[in-house]
């Protein structure tokens, strides 16, 4: 299981996210890419020099964030 030190201890630099708009994406793009095993990282396309946030697929669940909504598997 991940935990917060092993999540951002892993290599994102290679990683692919994939977007997921609800409406024209004027604001902000939140994208979405596996970075590991039960891991998983959270960015805004619009800000792409801000670090994305890490979770476990728990933890994007309990969020209510659906990986298949940005064509990803579980």
């Amino acid at each position: 299981m991940q935990n917060g030190t092993t999540l951002y201890a892993l290599d994102i630099s290679g990683a692919s996210f994939a977007k997921a708009c609800g409406g024209p994406c004027t604001e902000g793009c939140v994208a979405l890419a596996r970075i590991g095993e039960d891991a998983w990282a959270l960015g805004d396309s619009k800000r792409p020099d801000a670090q994305p946030l890490r979770f476990t697929t728990q933890e994007l669940d309990a969020a209510g964030i659906d990986p298949a909504r940005f064509g990803l598997d579980v």
